[in-house]
Parts: C-alpha cells; sequence; structure tokens
C-alpha cells in the first residue's frame, strides 16, 4: 500500500508564509510527478504547482512568484513553500503523486488534504 500523508496547514494573516510537506511512504518503485492541488468552498480542484523526477517545475499564473515547490528523492517528500498568501489562497491543498509501487503498478495517489486559511 502507498500513502501520501500531508502536513503544515494552518491559520496565517495575509502576506504571511506556510510550508507544507507531503511524504510518501509504503511499497513504492519510484515516484514521477509530484503536485499540490487546492479546492476552495463551491470551486473545483485546480493545480497550484507541479514537479517533475528530474526538478521541473510548473505553476499556475495565481501562485507564480509567491509559492515555491521543490521535492527530496530520497526522503518521497514533496513541500510547497508560500509566501505572501492572499485571503484567496485559503484552500484545502492536496498532495498528488504519480507512483510505481513494488507490484510495478502505476497508479495516481492523493493525500487527504490540509486546510489553509488566510485570514486577518
Amino acid at each position: 500500500q502507498v500513502q501520501l500523508v500531508e502536513s503544515g496547514g494552518g491559520l496565517v494573516q495575509p502576506g504571511g508564509s506556510l510550508k507544507l510537506s507531503c511524504a510518501a511512504s509504503g511499497s513504492i518503485f519510484k515516484i514521477f510527478a509530484m503536485g499540490w492541488y487546492r479546492q476552495a468552498p463551491g470551486m473545483q480542484r485546480e493545480l497550484v504547482a507541479q514537479i517533475a523526477y528530474g526538478g521541473t517545475t510548473n505553476y499556475a499564473d495565481s501562485v507564480k512568484g509567491r509559492f515555491t515547490i521543490s521535492r527530496d528523492n530520497a526522503k518521497n517528500t514533496a513541500y510547497l513553500q508560500m509566501n505572501s498568501l492572499k485571503p484567496e489562497d485559503t484552500a484545502v491543498y492536496y498532495c498528488n503523486a504519480g507512483i510505481i509501487s513494488t507490484g510495478l503498478s502505476l497508479d495516481n495517489y492523493w493525500g487527504q488534504g490540509t486546510q489553509v486559511t488566510v485570514s486577518s
């Protein structure tokens, strides 16, 4: 079994910073792209940032210049550093990863989500 566990969410004032972590565990052979998505109430889930195994990154226009995605392949962990947070960044943030298990099955995995609230 493979699991993604997010951490680092919370309440922060506008202009503040948070760092999210996503740790993958279980019967992992290789992790391909890892990404962060978010879903605000009444809205569709949207891509925030994505990082390939080799480090190539992709960001939503709304977070470019403020958020930075990174990963530590040795730890099977991805991070999302969020700076200059705005109230419109408030959402549940989900980690996503394409993972080949030790049984050589490629599947798409999601974490349980972590709440980020930006409010004064």
